[in-house]
């Protein structure tokens, strides 16, 4: 790097707190998965370490005045599981090649598929330099790739100035056009659909089910215990262990209680249901959700209309109800292509992936154009 010296850090806890938060927030729409509290209560809980296969590799990088310019969340990834950017099929055929895919490098917000910014520069020119650093520390170690998730439209900027792949995925994210009420929000859809999120609600409310939305401070211990037990019966009826734990909850409650929106179901007198949601002043995030009982369309209740509500009455521009899912379509829900970065340090198999990507982009694109004439959203 010509102009910033480039540290390549251990722990997140070796940059400043307060520098790296400044940085996130010069970038457009900062989430909250991207906060120096949040990469850290990973640390230390032991969600990202050698063990998990995400061994941190903070970046930051000062000018010669020793001010920090830019920084970068940077793992050395073992395995593929928890980005949500699949590339299975490309370490298989580094395999079949006799090649190590293995440990990669990966830009990214660990199991949060948030579209946001990742290459956290004060500037354009600094952000340049940060990502080539990344590349040059990639080539010099021998590395197959690196790999950026979810990136910000100055993010994708840069990686394509460098000739990066870049990869189009999609989400369905629900946008509050003004509404006033949840009503309000429902006399904007197409007649079909409204007569179905009414009767979701109907089913719901007539099994006896009511929920109720905490904030920050006031989500209880106990709230946390339950959610937890959800969240974790989630992934055991998939067959799957979770990624993070309890005290990892704990943890971001305490250190970023303002960014915690939980929504809890209820029927007769006891919790049944629950679902972990995050803000930041404009955006409501849909990340983890999970019930000890079985109810008609619970689900699409507080995972999705619930928080809708809450997002309404609270001024929230976007609601993005977390990766893939087309049934939110028929919920309100409407396509957003999201985008990461690759480069690949060996040019056959660059070339191949580039030409899947291409294939892949042009079926996206279609993929697109088909949901938008299934929209549910009454057109004037």
């Amino acid at each position: 790097m010509t102009e910033l010296d480039l540290q390549v850090c251990g722990s997140i806890s070796e940059i400043d707190a307060e520098a790296w938060n400044a940085l996130l927030m010069l970038q457009d729409n900062p989430t909250p998965f991207l906060r120096w509290e949040f990469l850290h209560a990973l640390e230390v809980t032991q969600c990202t370490c050698t063990d998990t296969g995400w061994q941190p590799l903070p970046l930051v990088a000062r000018n010669s005045l020793g001010q920090v310019k830019a920084a970068a969340p940077l793992y050395a990834k073992h395995h593929s599981y928890g980005e949500y950017v699949f590339d299975g099929a490309w370490a298989q055929a580094y395999a079949r090649a006799g090649l190590d895919y293995y440990p990669k490098l990966l830009v990214a917000s660990p199991f949060s598929p948030i579209p946001g910014a990742r290459l956290l520069a004060a500037d354009p020119q600094a952000r340049r330099e940060l990502l080539q650093g990344i590349r040059s520390l990639a080539q010099t170690n021998g590395l197959s790739s690196v790999h950026l998730l979810f990136g910000s439209e100055q993010d994708l900027l840069v990686a394509r100035q460098d000739q990066w792949l870049i990869r189009e995925n999609l989400q369905f994210h629900w946008q509050n056009l003004g509404y006033g009420s949840f009503e309000d929000y429902l006399s904007s859809l197409t007649q079909p659909k409204r007569k179905k999120i009414k009767a979701e609600r109907r089913k719901v409310r007539d099994a006896g089910v009511s929920t109720v939305i905490r904030c920050g401070d006031e989500i209880t211990q106990a709230d946390w215990e339950f959610f937890y037990t959800c969240y974790s019966r989630t992934y055991r009826e998939h067959y799957s262990t979770p990624y993070l734990s309890l005290d990892f909850f704990y943890t971001i409650a305490k250190t970023m209680p303002e960014a915690m929106v939980m929504c809890i179901a209820s029927a007769a007198g006891s919790p049944i249901a629950s679902a972990l949601l995050m803000r930041n002043e404009h955006v409501l995030y849909g990340r983890y959700w999970g019930a000890v009982a079985r109810v008609d369309c619970l689900h699409f209740e507080v995972a999705y209309y619930a928080p809708i509500a809450w997002a309404i009455a609270h001024g929230c521009s976007r609601f993005e109800g977390g990766a893939q899912g087309e049934h939110k379509l028929a919920r309100g829900f409407t396509p957003a292509k999201t985008y990461s970065a690759h480069w690949l340090r060996e040019p056959r198999f660059a070339d191949a992936v580039a030409r899947f990507l291409e294939r892949e982009s042009e079926g996206i694109e279609r993929y697109v154009n088909e949901l938008e004439e299934r929209s549910p959203i009454r057109t004037p």
